[in-house]
Protein backbone atom coordinates (compact mmCIF):
# COMPACT_ATOMS: atom_id res chain seq x y z
CA UNK A 1 0.00 0.00 0.00
CA UNK A 2 1.18 3.59 -0.61
CA UNK A 3 2.02 6.01 2.14
CA UNK A 4 -0.99 7.63 3.81
CA UNK A 5 -1.40 11.18 5.04
CA UNK A 6 -3.14 11.56 8.42
CA UNK A 7 -3.92 15.26 8.24
CA UNK A 8 -5.43 15.66 11.80
CA UNK A 9 -8.81 17.27 12.44
CA UNK A 10 -7.34 20.67 13.40
CA UNK A 11 -5.50 20.92 10.09
CA UNK A 12 -8.46 19.59 8.14
CA UNK A 13 -10.93 22.09 9.59
CA UNK A 14 -8.81 25.21 10.19
CA UNK A 15 -5.55 24.82 8.23
CA UNK A 16 -6.26 22.81 5.06
CA UNK A 17 -3.26 24.46 3.38
CA UNK A 18 -1.00 22.41 5.64
CA UNK A 19 -2.39 19.12 4.35
CA UNK A 20 -2.24 20.35 0.75
CA UNK A 21 1.39 21.41 1.24
CA UNK A 22 2.26 18.01 2.72
CA UNK A 23 0.83 16.24 -0.34
CA UNK A 24 2.65 18.64 -2.70
CA UNK A 25 5.98 18.09 -0.94
CA UNK A 26 5.69 14.32 -0.61
CA UNK A 27 4.73 13.88 -4.26
CA UNK A 28 7.61 16.13 -5.32
CA UNK A 29 9.91 13.78 -3.41
CA UNK A 30 8.49 10.79 -5.25
CA UNK A 31 6.20 9.47 -2.51
CA UNK A 32 2.92 7.90 -3.65
CA UNK A 33 0.72 9.43 -0.97
CA UNK A 34 -2.90 8.55 -0.35
CA UNK A 35 -5.54 10.39 1.67
CA UNK A 36 -8.07 7.99 3.22
CA UNK A 37 -11.38 9.85 3.30
CA UNK A 38 -12.65 7.91 6.35
CA UNK A 39 -10.02 9.37 8.72
CA UNK A 40 -11.19 11.30 11.78
CA UNK A 41 -9.87 12.70 15.08
CA UNK A 42 -7.01 10.73 16.70
CA UNK A 43 -8.67 11.08 20.11
CA UNK A 44 -6.19 13.40 21.75
CA UNK A 45 -8.89 15.65 23.25
CA UNK A 46 -10.55 12.61 24.79
CA UNK A 47 -7.33 11.11 26.11
CA UNK A 48 -6.01 14.34 27.61
CA UNK A 49 -9.25 14.88 29.52
CA UNK A 50 -9.40 11.36 30.91
CA UNK A 51 -11.79 9.63 28.52
CA UNK A 52 -9.75 6.45 27.92
CA UNK A 53 -12.56 4.22 26.64
CA UNK A 54 -13.71 6.90 24.20
CA UNK A 55 -10.10 7.20 23.03
CA UNK A 56 -10.10 3.44 22.44
CA UNK A 57 -13.03 3.79 20.01
CA UNK A 58 -11.06 6.32 17.96
CA UNK A 59 -7.94 4.16 18.18
CA UNK A 60 -9.96 1.29 16.70
CA UNK A 61 -11.14 3.58 13.90
CA UNK A 62 -7.54 4.70 13.26
CA UNK A 63 -6.44 1.06 12.94
CA UNK A 64 -9.32 0.27 10.57
CA UNK A 65 -8.56 3.25 8.31
CA UNK A 66 -4.75 3.10 8.28
CA UNK A 67 -3.99 -0.53 9.11
CA UNK A 68 -3.13 -1.54 5.56
CA UNK A 69 -0.66 1.28 4.89
CA UNK A 70 3.08 0.75 5.17
CA UNK A 71 3.74 4.32 6.40
CA UNK A 72 1.43 6.96 7.91
CA UNK A 73 2.75 10.54 7.81
CA UNK A 74 1.36 13.24 10.13
CA UNK A 75 2.08 17.00 9.87
CA UNK A 76 1.81 17.36 13.65
CA UNK A 77 4.10 16.22 16.46
CA UNK A 78 1.18 16.33 18.86
CA UNK A 79 -1.40 14.19 17.04
CA UNK A 80 1.31 12.15 15.35
CA UNK A 81 2.56 11.05 18.74
CA UNK A 82 -0.75 9.84 20.15
CA UNK A 83 -0.77 6.32 18.65
CA UNK A 84 2.52 5.46 20.36
CA UNK A 85 1.89 7.48 23.52
CA UNK A 86 -1.72 6.72 24.35
CA UNK A 87 -3.36 3.99 22.32
CA UNK A 88 -1.93 1.15 24.39
CA UNK A 89 -3.28 2.51 27.67
CA UNK A 90 -6.60 3.32 25.99
CA UNK A 91 -6.89 -0.27 24.75
CA UNK A 92 -6.02 -1.59 28.21
CA UNK A 93 -8.63 0.67 29.80
CA UNK A 94 -11.22 -0.71 27.40
CA UNK A 95 -10.11 -4.29 28.11
CA UNK A 96 -9.67 -4.90 24.39
CA UNK A 97 -6.77 -7.32 23.86
CA UNK A 98 -7.27 -7.34 20.10
CA UNK A 99 -7.02 -3.57 19.91
CA UNK A 100 -3.93 -3.64 22.13
CA UNK A 101 -2.24 -6.01 19.69
CA UNK A 102 -3.26 -3.89 16.70
CA UNK A 103 -2.09 -0.54 18.11
CA UNK A 104 1.27 -2.03 19.08
CA UNK A 105 1.66 -3.18 15.49
CA UNK A 106 0.65 0.09 13.80
CA UNK A 107 2.37 2.63 16.10
CA UNK A 108 5.91 2.21 14.64
CA UNK A 109 4.51 2.99 11.18
CA UNK A 110 3.19 6.43 12.24
CA UNK A 111 5.70 9.19 11.52
CA UNK A 112 5.72 12.90 12.25
CA UNK A 113 6.50 14.66 8.96
CA UNK A 114 10.03 15.93 9.65
CA UNK A 115 11.03 12.51 11.02
CA UNK A 116 9.69 10.90 7.88
CA UNK A 117 11.65 13.29 5.65
CA UNK A 118 14.99 13.02 7.44
CA UNK A 119 14.91 9.46 8.79
CA UNK A 120 12.81 7.48 6.31
CA UNK A 121 13.49 9.39 3.06
CA UNK A 122 16.95 10.54 4.15
CA UNK A 123 16.59 14.07 2.76
CA UNK A 124 17.25 17.53 4.20
CA UNK A 125 17.36 19.68 1.06
CA UNK A 126 13.87 19.15 -0.35
CA UNK A 127 14.26 21.72 -3.13
CA UNK A 128 12.43 24.46 -1.26
CA UNK A 129 12.90 28.20 -1.75
CA UNK A 130 11.60 30.78 0.71
CA UNK A 131 13.22 34.26 0.61
CA UNK A 132 12.01 35.56 3.97
CA UNK A 133 13.27 35.99 7.53
CA UNK A 134 11.99 33.01 9.52
CA UNK A 135 12.20 31.87 13.11
CA UNK A 136 11.11 28.49 14.47
CA UNK A 137 9.22 27.55 17.63
CA UNK A 138 9.89 23.95 18.75
CA UNK A 139 6.57 22.87 20.27
CA UNK A 140 6.52 20.98 23.56
CA UNK A 141 5.40 17.76 21.91
CA UNK A 142 8.13 17.99 19.28
CA UNK A 143 10.74 18.61 21.98
CA UNK A 144 9.67 16.48 24.90
CA UNK A 145 7.48 13.71 23.48
CA UNK A 146 8.55 13.06 19.88
CA UNK A 147 12.18 14.10 20.35
CA UNK A 148 12.51 15.73 16.94
CA UNK A 149 15.81 17.31 17.94
CA UNK A 150 17.48 19.27 15.18
CA UNK A 151 15.51 17.70 12.30
CA UNK A 152 13.28 20.77 11.68
CA UNK A 153 16.32 23.05 11.87
CA UNK A 154 18.27 20.99 9.32
CA UNK A 155 15.33 21.13 6.94
CA UNK A 156 14.89 24.88 7.37
CA UNK A 157 18.57 25.69 6.97
CA UNK A 158 18.61 23.80 3.66
CA UNK A 159 15.85 26.02 2.22
CA UNK A 160 17.09 28.27 -0.58
CA UNK A 161 16.97 32.03 0.06
CA UNK A 162 15.86 31.73 3.67
CA UNK A 163 17.11 34.10 6.37
CA UNK A 164 16.77 31.84 9.42
CA UNK A 165 17.16 33.28 12.90
CA UNK A 166 17.12 31.36 16.19
CA UNK A 167 14.27 32.07 18.61
CA UNK A 168 15.40 33.14 22.11
CA UNK A 169 14.24 30.83 24.94
CA UNK A 170 12.88 28.53 22.27
CA UNK A 171 12.49 25.56 24.60
CA UNK A 172 9.84 27.39 26.67
CA UNK A 173 6.18 26.40 26.19
CA UNK A 174 3.90 28.91 24.44
CA UNK A 175 1.19 28.27 27.05
CA UNK A 176 -1.30 26.48 24.83
CA UNK A 177 -1.34 22.85 26.00
CA UNK A 178 -4.88 22.14 24.82
CA UNK A 179 -7.22 22.49 27.80
CA UNK A 180 -4.41 24.04 29.87
CA UNK A 181 -5.02 27.35 28.09
CA UNK A 182 -8.72 27.14 28.99
CA UNK A 183 -8.34 26.04 32.61
CA UNK A 184 -5.39 28.33 33.39
CA UNK A 185 -6.05 31.34 31.22
CA UNK A 186 -3.97 33.87 33.18
CA UNK A 187 -0.85 31.68 33.34
CA UNK A 188 -1.27 30.61 29.72
CA UNK A 189 -1.64 34.22 28.58
CA UNK A 190 1.53 35.26 30.43
CA UNK A 191 3.49 32.39 28.86
CA UNK A 192 2.17 33.29 25.42
CA UNK A 193 3.11 36.93 25.97
CA UNK A 194 6.71 35.91 26.67
CA UNK A 195 6.78 33.74 23.54
CA UNK A 196 5.38 36.53 21.37
CA UNK A 197 7.97 38.95 22.75
CA UNK A 198 10.79 36.58 21.85
CA UNK A 199 9.41 36.18 18.33
CA UNK A 200 9.46 39.96 17.90
CA UNK A 201 13.06 40.11 19.18
CA UNK A 202 14.19 38.05 16.18
CA UNK A 203 12.83 40.53 13.64
CA UNK A 204 11.35 37.56 11.76
CA UNK A 205 8.35 38.09 9.53
CA UNK A 206 7.39 34.41 9.56
CA UNK A 207 7.08 32.09 12.55
CA UNK A 208 7.18 28.36 11.77
CA UNK A 209 6.42 25.24 13.82
CA UNK A 210 5.30 21.64 13.31
CA UNK A 211 2.04 22.06 15.24
CA UNK A 212 -0.64 24.47 14.05
CA UNK A 213 -2.28 24.42 17.49
CA UNK A 214 0.69 26.27 19.00
CA UNK A 215 0.97 28.56 15.97
CA UNK A 216 -2.72 29.42 16.42
CA UNK A 217 -2.03 30.38 20.03
CA UNK A 218 1.07 32.50 19.36
CA UNK A 219 -0.30 33.99 16.15
CA UNK A 220 -3.47 34.99 17.95
CA UNK A 221 -1.45 36.93 20.51
CA UNK A 222 0.70 38.61 17.86
CA UNK A 223 -2.35 39.63 15.83
CA UNK A 224 -4.21 40.89 18.91
CA UNK A 225 -1.22 43.09 19.76
CA UNK A 226 -1.06 44.45 16.20
CA UNK A 227 2.08 42.69 14.95
CA UNK A 228 2.20 41.50 11.34
CA UNK A 229 4.17 38.29 11.89
CA UNK A 230 2.82 35.51 9.71
CA UNK A 231 2.56 31.99 11.12
CA UNK A 232 3.12 28.98 8.86
CA UNK A 233 3.41 25.27 9.41
CA UNK A 234 6.93 24.13 8.49
CA UNK A 235 5.69 22.01 5.60
CA UNK A 236 4.11 25.07 3.96
CA UNK A 237 7.63 26.53 3.70
CA UNK A 238 9.18 23.27 2.51
CA UNK A 239 6.54 22.85 -0.20
CA UNK A 240 7.35 26.19 -1.86
CA UNK A 241 9.86 26.42 -4.70
CA UNK A 242 11.56 29.29 -6.50
CA UNK A 243 8.79 29.16 -9.10
CA UNK A 244 6.29 30.19 -6.42
CA UNK A 245 8.15 33.46 -5.79
CA UNK A 246 8.06 35.34 -2.46
CA UNK A 247 4.96 35.63 -0.33
CA UNK A 248 2.77 38.64 -0.99
CA UNK A 249 2.89 41.38 1.66
CA UNK A 250 5.90 39.84 3.45
CA UNK A 251 9.31 41.59 3.25
CA UNK A 252 11.88 39.75 1.14
CA UNK A 253 15.25 38.85 2.67
CA UNK A 254 18.32 38.83 0.44
CA UNK A 255 21.71 37.80 1.82
CA UNK A 256 20.48 38.44 5.34
CA UNK A 257 19.26 41.97 4.55
CA UNK A 258 15.59 42.79 4.32
CA UNK A 259 14.17 44.91 1.58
Amino acid sequence: MPTALFVTCLNDTLYPGTGQAAVTLLRRLGVAVDFPQQQSCCGQMHYNTGYRKETAKLARHFVEVFGEYDEIVVPSASCGGLPSEAYESAAEAAGDAGLLRDVREIAPRVHELTQYLTDTLGVEDVGAHFPHRVTYHPTCHSLRARGLGDRPYRLLRAVGGIDFVELPAQEECCGFGGTFSVKNGAVSGAMNGDKARHVLETGAHVLAAVDNSCLMNIGGRLTKDGHAVRTMHLVEILARTEADGPLADVPVARNGALR
